[in-house]
Order: structure tokens, then sequence, then C-alpha cells
């Protein structure tokens, strides 16, 4: 065998393979005699079948599979002996029928290879990194959320300005079809028509618009029980009538209710319970300020790292890499859809190798770990028994969807981590709203 590689330039080349008779006639000798011994043919004793019948028979055959498994063996190990970094997998130069005659046989494969690139971490211009506050107010707003959550149901007679104020009543269009009991809060419908409901009486009939009737346009789904794409177009009048007015109670700050928000007892004070509203709070603040600095960090060094790829290879290979072949038209848009997601790969991977941030087993296995103890605490279960831990971990672990999954958080925490101390930041202090308005403006 001979193999041997032609650099057509510096991202793309031609593995040449060529392969002997010595290289497989052995092992096809070696499948044809165990064929041999176990083929069941008509006028012939098992394990006497002559072997020039069997040869003819499966001959080719076998001779094909050993030509195909000693090519692919041989195409992957030169790959990995030369250390070579490619992307996608190798392409057939051409694709043309063995002639099972021959035998020596030369195959040609298109490779297409990663660009050396440099990673600049520190722009002149710090990226802005946001660190969400949590705020008094939303706390107190959240302690009242929880009281009336949990506080008792009290009828009303008439609708009174509060967003946790419960409506049930019916809407009906003989036209659309639709006549559906519904009850909902407040809080859940637009500004303008929740200022018609207010003061409206139990048994009140008013015409209402479905356009623009909930904040989500969604709820029409559940409420006026129409399809998703009615309730993104549906404008019309609907009729509703007013049934039913509920206020809930705020409930007692009390151990009572401490014990239903935190089984564990580990709230016994209302500073207690506004300390784990905060605490959860910003955890939740902090994911989203990552989030947003992972991406904005991307985009920069999407937009800042300039390397050349194998465009060309790369559409190519696009074209046979999934379960149905795409035409050059598909491949193209394919491609401009990923490019940049491809390129970031790069750049990441260029990170995580030259400042070992890849994730090692121990780590994935302590990150599970702190994972499943966090989602146990959450449903109030032990979390002292390292053994019963442990076993789910290693129940985990064995899950290859779980490990992925977890493998991606930890290296998504890593990122963070090492951004956060190598990138030229300018860290902004903002409150959750400052944040959705700066981050996400219109």
């Amino acid at each position: 065998m001979n193999i041997n590689r032609e650099q057509v330039d510096a991202l793309n080349a031609v593995i040449k393979i060529a392969i002997e008779k010595n290289d497989y006639a052995d092992k096809v000798e070696k499948v044809l005699n165990d064929y041999r011994k176990t083929a069941s043919i008509p006028g012939f004793r098992k394990g006497h079948v002559p072997a020039g019948m069997i040869k003819r028979q499966y001959g080719k055959a076998v001779k094909f599979d050993e030509i195909n498994r000693v090519l692919q063996d041989s195409l992957y190990k030169y790959i990995g002996d030369e250390k070579l970094n490619i992307l996608g997998n190798p392409l057939p130069k051409e694709k043309k029928d063995i002639d099972l005659e021959a035998d020596d046989f030369t195959f040609e494969f298109e490779i297409g290879l990663a660009p050396a690139i440099e990673v600049n971490l520190q722009p002149k211009k710090g990226i802005v990194r946001y660190e969400i506050t949590v705020t008094d107010d939303q706390i107190d707003k959240q302690v009242e959320r929880i009281q009336k959550q949990f506080g008792k149901l009290v009828a009303k007679g008439e609708v009174i300005d509060d967003d946790s104020l419960e409506v049930t009543g019916t809407f009906f269009n003989e036209e659309k079809g639709i006549d559906s009991q519904a009850t909902f809060t407040l809080e859940e419908l637009s500004n303008a028509v929740r200022k018609e409901f207010v003061g409206k009486k139990i048994g009140d009939q008013f015409q209402l618009q479905t356009k623009g009737l909930f904040k989500d346009a969604h709820s029409l789904m559940h409420y006026l029980k129409v399809s998703h794409d009615e309730a993104h177009h549906l404008d019309v009048e609907v009729t509703f009538t007013l049934e039913e007015v509920n206020e809930r109670e705020k409930a007692t700050l009390n151990q009572e209710l401490f014990n239903k928000l935190f089984p564990d007892g580990s709230v016994t004070t209302e500073e207690q319970l506004r300390n784990k509203i905060r605490e959860g709070a910003q955890q939740q603040y902090n994911e989203q300020a990552d989030q947003h600095f992972l991406n904005t960090v991307t985009d920069y060094l999407v937009d800042n790292t300039q390397f050349d790829l194998p465009v060309a290879f790369l559409k190519k290979w696009l074209r046979t890499a999934g379960e149905k072949e795409l035409t050059e038209e598909e491949a193209e848009k394919e491609y401009e859809h990923s490019e940049k997601g491809l390129r970031y790969q790069f750049i990441e991977g260029k990170v995580m190798e030259d400042n070992n941030l890849h994730p090692k087993f121990e780590e994935l296995k302590d990150f599970a770990r702190t994972y499943i103890k966090a989602q146990l605490s959450q449903y109030g279960m032990p979390t002292d028994d390292d053994s019963y831990v442990d076993g789910i971990v290693d129940r985990v672990l064995q899950n290859r969807e779980e490990v992925q999954r977890i493998q991606q958080q930890l290296v998504f925490k890593k990122l963070i981590e090492f951004y956060k101390e190598n990138v030229n930041t300018d860290v902004k202090k903002v409150t959750f709203d400052e944040f959705v308005k700066l981050a996400f403006p219109e």
C-alpha cells in the first residue's frame, strides 16, 4: 500500500491511496473459507461445498467489502498519524465503479483543512458586560405575588383594578364558532382592554375586539379555543358575558406558608424568605447577563478574527453530509446559514485548546453532582447521602444525551469564567428593566 498527500493550497489537499492485492487477498481468502465451512447448498454436505463455487458466488462481494475496509482504515489512520485537522469528512474525488476483476486499485479523496488562527481577546474598546442588581421593589412585588398565589379566593360583585383579580366569563361569536368559557387574571389583558373591564358587574355583557385583547396573542388559543394561526391573525368582535369575579386575599406570612414554599424548613422568617427570593432572582439575572455577555463576545470574535475557509469543499461536503443529498443551491443556502456558527466553532476550539479548557471526566462528574444536588434540594429531598447522589450521577452519565447536555453547560460555564477574566470588558451595573432596554433595544 502506498499513501501520499498532494497539497492543493493551504486549506485543500488530496489524499491518494494505492491498494495492492497483498493488502486484502489473505483476508478475502479467510472470509471465503469461513463461508465454505458454514454454507448450506443443496447437493453438498455442510462444509464440503467446492471452494470454486463459493468464490464464484461470494468472491466479488467479499473482495469489495475488504477493499472498502482497508481503504477506510488506512485513510483515517493516515489522517490521525499525520495529525491533520480536517473539516467535515474526506470526499471521493471521483465517484466511479470499482473494477473487481483488477488486482490493484487507486483512490483519491479531497479533504478540507482547518485554518490556523490567532484570537485577540483584547479589543481596544471594552466589551460591555452587565451586572444586574435585584431591587427591593422587585422583592416586595414577588412577596406580594406569593401572598396572592397562596391566598384564599373571595367572590366579588364587580371588577376592581387588581392584577391578581380572576375573571370568569364566556366569549361568543356565532360566525367564527366561538363559544368558550375562560378564567383569566386582569394582568393578562392589554392595558386598554383592562380599563373596559374595571367597574363591570356579574351578568354584564359587552363587546371586545380579539385583536389586542390579551398582552400575549397566544392567550387566544387557550381562552377562545382557536388555532395557533388564528390567534395571530384573528380580528373580530366577540361578546363577553361576565359570570364570576374572584379576588385573592393575601396569605399571611407565617410558618405554614414558608413550609409550602420551602419544605426543608430552611425559612422561618420573612427576612429569610426575602433573602431566598433575592438569591433566586439574582441567579436568574446572572444567567441572563452571562448569556448576553457570551453572545456579545462571540459576535466580536467572529467579526474580528479573520481567516479563510475551504468554502468550495465545505459546500460540496454539505451536499452529501445529510440523509438527503442537497442541490448546489440548497448547499449554498445551508453554508450561508451555518458559516457564522462554523467560524465561532473554530474560534471557540482555539480558545479552549490554547487555555486547556476542555472538560475532563472528573470535572464533568463533579458538575453533574452539583447540578443533581441542586435539583434534589429544590424539591426538598435530602442531599447528604453521598452514595445515593453518586448513584444518580452514574445513571445520568450513562445517558449520552444527558452527558452532552451537561457538557454543554460546563463548557458554557468555563468559557464565561475565562472571558470574564481575560477579555477587556466594560462592566455596567444595571437594574433588570435597564438591562432589557440596553441589551435588547427595539
